[in-house]
């Protein structure tokens, strides 16, 4: 029922507790369970995204709570967060397709969309334990909310928040453009003039449209490195 041969949709029902070994569907109490006795620090961070979408009112809010007792109870550790940079690193060397430029990645590069929501999220699990506008899955949101509350600078929020939309805006340009999903910025001139003017570029503007995105990521990737591994 998710299929579009256009525009395929993967559900990945693989990503849940206990991977493609554990049951499809499981109670609340199972999932409390499994939380409390096998819980890694990265599926603490992946609820951080968590929201309903659909099903009972009450049992979304229950969830919901369940949660909001990993996430936001107690700031992420000194461990934690050396697990989490230490996937980050594993991410972006292992999850890279073979060969390809990683400043043109939209979604695994540098200064990409998991840039800026690794770093987000590391804020958000640091003090969401004590500043409840940082408790939403919302990316843009949550900078907002750590500028709001003095954990990140608006000069450097600003540069998060360009690269982040940018990234986005050109994945979705490119779907449109060619009838395909891809993280891949192409580096060919004919297919960076059409991304570009879905993306409302004039004519004639693919190499600007290029450097655009080039240096608003470079920008993002020296603020991610700086404050992702201050101690590093």
């Amino acid at each position: 029922l998710t299929e579009d041969m256009r525009f395929p949709i993967e559900i990945d029902a693989n990503l849940r507790p206990e991977g493609k070994n554990g049951p499809i569907v499981r109670s609340l109490d199972a999932y409390r369970a499994y939380y409390e006795r096998w819980g890694d620090t990265w599926e603490t961070q992946a609820l951080v995204r968590s929201r309903p979408v659909a099903g009972d009112i009450s049992l979304q809010r229950d969830f919901e709570a369940m949660a909001d007792a990993l996430r936001y109870t107690q700031p992420l550790s000194e461990n934690g967060l050396r697990e989490i940079r230490r996937i980050k690193a594993r991410v972006e060397t292992e999850r890279l397709p073979m060969g390809e430029d990683p400043n043109r990645n939209l979604k695994l590069g540098r200064g990409s969309l998991s840039d800026v929501e690794w770093l987000v999220q590391v804020i958000q699990l640091q003090h969401g334990v004590e500043c409840k506008g940082l408790r939403t899955p919302s990316t843009l949101a949550a900078l907002s909310a750590a500028v709001e509350q003095g954990i990140l600078g608006e000069t450097d929020a600003q540069t998060l928040r360009d690269a982040w939309l940018m990234a986005s805006r050109i994945r979705s340009a490119i779907t449109l453009w060619s009838a395909r999903n891809s993280d891949a910025l192409t580096a060919n001139t004919q297919e960076l003039e059409g991304i570009a003017r879905v993306m409302a570029y004039p004519a004639g503007s693919a190499r600007q449209f290029e450097d655009d995105y080039l240096r608003v990521s470079r920008r993002a990737r020296q603020a991610f490195e700086r404050l992702f591994y201050p101690t590093v």
